[in-house]
């Protein structure tokens, strides 16, 4: 359960009659939208302050602001400091390894470049003066240098010049088509403009001046560094002696869109070219952080090509014989990245693990893994000094502030929760069960409580089914899918991890692929019994089932092949025709592992679980929700789910965003989503 303390005056409401907590409510859309957000907790290297970024929206506006905070942790009684501007937006901090002062990525002067400010207060100053936007960057271990992740032109080289120019004869054109010769023609939410992400090399100017030019390293890897479209600067960084920098990259060419051949590089710092170090690896290897003494070379690595759910083990290569060996082969976990101990003893890392997302620390020499921070979802970290701090989120509230030992013990909250920061919301009582699912394998499951619960009552129910498919729906917080929403209408909600799911084993993971709409459906079928029979109150006569990506597809799905509990359907961004997914995604890889091959060689498996094949026996009313910039799943999925609605009869809607990607992230789309979905829940199930 969740270790979020409620306030006292929560305490006392839940114990007296409604009459007398009138004021209290559940967590409402806007309210959602409108909270603060608190993340990437950075310390000083002396471990004494705490820099954070929070995020502040303004829903009239139609945006939102991030600002850098910085807490004295050392002085409990010290109060947050504001360290950039009123009206900047900055992202991206990180610590000088003097402690003098932080850098950060802010788009204020019109493109995006690196900034710093004093950690103890002042004016920022802006560090590069570049023609193009800085999309990542890390600083050397002596503070002198910095490398820069810039988008250029292949055709331009090294020249950051020849790509401002590149980018200024496009725009002249008259003529508006685009010729293609091989795929991405698009990726996620954008078309490709045939630019790289790449890296450069500049030294840190002195007061008064910016850097204008940079040297590029590993120009012999033509590919993206970091990695599109969420890669970011975890992806490279500096060795111990600032001499050499190691990154990650996948080639950009006619094989990329069905390839996970990403490989860990290491480049001079002076501009030469780059050697694979994990080349005999054709699976997913990336992370790379150095030893203190520059001799070995933690990164993380799968084992399968092609599949991009695979496990990321943690990996340890010796660079001067090339040895590499596995550090925890017995740990059934996926991890999500590397933080060294300062004495190079320990790996920090944070994974999915049983409906939880916990801070571990590995032993190096032994493998041996413990779980430092459990309860909840570990969202970002970091240590300093023998200072442990970190962001940590639950079903009741989103991230929080916390510091403490390396050891996870005596930790301390340094920010409010979502209960301190809306202090007349309730929130919904929530508790993990398991079943037995598919092979009679243990299945595990959430169900919440609506926020205002009365024993002996029953209550419409919201059955949310998660995306990826390998993913989750624990014991976390959500902006997008959050149950507590839910549960503040006056439903409970009832979520399952079904086989496929991620934190429970690789195996459990793998088990979903090729078998979409068999074991995961007879999971989520024995999982909705066990629920109605372990929970009286819920009302299984009044029941939604709702869903986005995977969990769409299932909504389709289920909608011809399991429809008889259900009151309404919501599909948000689901596979409809599994064959026309086949050829219009971005990422072939995904649906060629999923079926097993491509749609022309095993056009079988396409069909076999294809939603498009059940619209005869579709019945239930449902709402369909889709995106124009959703390139993973394109919209015309959307369209054909709720064409085939309306040619049956079906009573349906459809919400359409021509300016939202696969999620959907504006403040005032955000409050349309919510409000629509409810309106349609209120509908069909009451309240």
């Amino acid at each position: 359960m969740s270790l979020r303390t409620a306030v006292l005056p929560l305490l006392i409401a839940a114990t007296l009659p409604l009459a007398a907590s009138a004021a209290l409510h559940g967590l409402q859309p806007r309210a959602l939208i409108t909270l603060d957000r608190f993340s990437s907790p950075v310390l000083s290297p002396d471990g004494k302050v705490l820099v954070y970024a929070r995020r502040v929206a303004d829903l009239d506006a139609n945006k939102s602001t991030t600002a850098l905070w910085a807490q004295d942790i050392a002085n409990p009684a010290a109060k947050p400091r504001r360290l950039t501007p009123e009206g900047w937006n900055v992202n991206s901090p990180e610590a000088a390894p003097d402690g003098k002062s932080v850098y950060f990525l802010s788009a204020k002067g019109g493109s995006m470049q690196l900034y710093s400010v004093p950690l103890a207060g002042g004016t920022p100053r802006q560090v590069s003066a570049l023609p193009l936007d800085v999309g990542s960057f890390a600083l050397s271990p002596d503070g002198r240098r910095v490398v820069l992740g810039l988008e250029t032109f292949p055709d331009c080289a090294a020249d950051i010049a020849c790509n401002a120019k590149h980018g200024e004869k496009k725009v002249l054109k008259k003529a508006s088509g685009v010729v293609f010769d091989r795929m991405f023609i698009r990726h996620w939410d954008a078309w490709n403009e045939g630019k790289l992400n790449r890296l450069f090399v500049a030294g840190l100017p002195a007061a008064g001046k910016t850097v204008t030019g940079a040297q590029l390293i590993g120009g012999n890897v033509i590919g993206d560094a970091p990695s599109r479209p969420f890669g970011d600067a975890s992806e490279y960084g500096w060795s111990p002696d600032g001499r050499s920098v190691v990154f990650s990259a996948r080639d950009a060419n006619r094989e990329e869109p069905w390839s996970t051949n990403f490989d860990v590089y290491l480049a001079p710092a002076d501009g030469g070219d780059a050697r694979n170090l994990t080349a005999g690896n054709k699976a997913w290897d990336t992370g790379g952080v150095f030893s203190a003494d520059g001799r070995t070379l933690y990164y993380r690595a799968m084992k399968r090509p092609g599949f991009e759910a695979d496990r990321f083990a943690l990996m340890a290569l010796d660079l001067a014989t090339g040895a590499k060996r596995e550090i925890a082969p017995g740990w059934d976990r996926s991890a999500d990245g590397i933080t060294l101990s300062e004495d190079g003893r320990t790996i920090y890392t944070t994974a999915d693990d049983m409906g939880q997302h916990p801070l571990f620390a590995v032993d190096i020499a032994t493998g041996g893994v413990t779980r430092l921070v459990a309860d909840g979802s570990v969202s970002a970290f970091d240590i300093a000094n023998g200072t442990l701090a970190f962001s940590r989120n639950s079903l009741k509230s989103g991230d929080q502030l916390f510091t403490g030992g390396l050891d996870g013990k005596a930790v301390r909250a340094l920010g409010p929760d979502a209960g301190q920061m809306l202090k007349d919301v309730r929130f919904g009582d929530f508790e993990q069960f398991s079943f037995k699912g598919w092979s009679n394998e243990t299945v595990y499951g959430y169900v919440v409580k609506p926020w205002n619960y009365q024993e002996g009552k029953t209550y419409p129910v919201a059955f949310l089914i998660h995306g990826g498919p390998q993913g989750s729906f624990g014991n976390g917080w959500s902006y997008r899918w959050n149950p507590q929403t839910y549960a503040g209408q006056g439903y409970a909600a009832v979520m399952i991890d079904f086989h496929g799911s991620t934190g429970y084993g690789q195996a459990f993971t793998d088990s979903i692929s090729q078998h979409w709409g068999d074991r995961p459906l007879e999971d989520l079928q024995k999982g909705w019994a066990a629920a109605l029979k372990k929970y009286p109150f819920l009302d299984a006569g009044r029941a939604c089932a709702l869903g986005a990506s995977y969990g769409g597809f299932m909504v389709n799905w289920i909608a011809g092949n399991w429809n008889e509990p259900w009151k309404c359907l919501v599909s948000h961004d689901g596979v409809f025709d599994q064959r026309m997914m086949g050829y219009a995604t971005e990422e072939l890889w995904f649906t060629e592992w999923e079926q097993g091959g491509t749609p022309f060689d095993v056009p079988k498996n396409y069909e076999r679980f294809n939603p498009v094949n059940h619209v005869d026996q579709w019945r239930v009313p449902m709402l369909v929700i889709h995106s124009q910039q959703d390139f993973r799943i394109p919209v015309e999925q959307g369209i054909g789910v709720f064409t085939a609605l309306q040619r049956r009869n079906i009573e349906s809607k459809f919400l359409y965003f021509p300016d939202e990607n696969h999620w959907v992230l504006k403040p005032q789309n955000s409050l349309q989503w919510h409000e629509t979905v409810n309106t349609w829940l209120r509908q069909h199930i009451g309240q």
